[in-house]
């Protein structure tokens, strides 16, 4: 995460809200056949551990069970140019974002565990779709549902290191970053202009 302790993040529950609303990010981990990463969507099974699947074919699944993995979501982001803050020549470009990065050993799940993440995983979204009939398995024959199930390695995630990061111009005047903000909103950032003006 970021160096600067101004823009160190410890809400956790914040963290954890960003992460269920956002739900995909960056599974990492060893292996012997070196570093590697899962793009995967995510659930949280309970207040400090996640669930997620990954294809039984990726790199990363068979060394999985058993290791120390780290899975990082990206919140918001946008480039800063430095003529936005008005505060004359010697500033610098930069870039604000919101990042967590959620440490832990990784244990692959059982069947039915597996089955009970992914119905988690599908009535959440599907309840974020307006005017729609939540999908769910019921839809599919069993068959075809238990060849899906074949094809991903499910597991969960106790967290034992939270690490956040809020980098939204904290380390400037308000009104400089109020500024920048206006123009990282009309150059197609507006999520992260929102956050910047949040702060003060």
């Amino acid at each position: 995460m970021h160096p600067n302790a101004a823009f160190r993040w410890t809400d956790r529950d914040a963290m954890r809200a960003m992460v269920a609303d956002i739900a995909f990010g960056a599974l990492f981990a060893g292996t012997p056949d070196g570093p590697r990463v899962a793009h995967v969507p995510a659930v949280w099974l309970d207040d400090d551990t996640l669930g997620l699947h990954v294809a039984r074919g990726n790199g990363i699944t068979r060394h999985l069970d058993g290791a120390k993995a780290l899975f990082t979501v990206l919140g918001p982001d946008g480039y800063v140019s430095p003529d936005w803050y008005g505060l004359g020549p010697q500033q610098v470009p930069t870039w604000n974002y919101v990042a967590v990065e959620l440490e832990g050993v990784a244990r692959r799940m059982e069947r039915d565990a597996l089955v009970a993440q992914i119905d988690q995983l599908v009535a959440d979204h599907e309840s974020r779709i307006a005017d729609h009939q939540p999908w769910t398995r019921a839809k599919m024959e069993p068959k075809a549902f238990d060849a899906m199930l074949n094809a991903i390695t499910g597991f969960r995630i106790e967290i034992v290191a939270w690490r956040g990061t809020l980098k939204l111009g904290q380390n400037k005047p308000d009104a400089a970053r109020g500024a920048a903000a206006d123009a990282v909103a009309a150059n197609g950032r507006p999520a992260i202009a929102r956050l910047m003006r949040s702060i003060g």
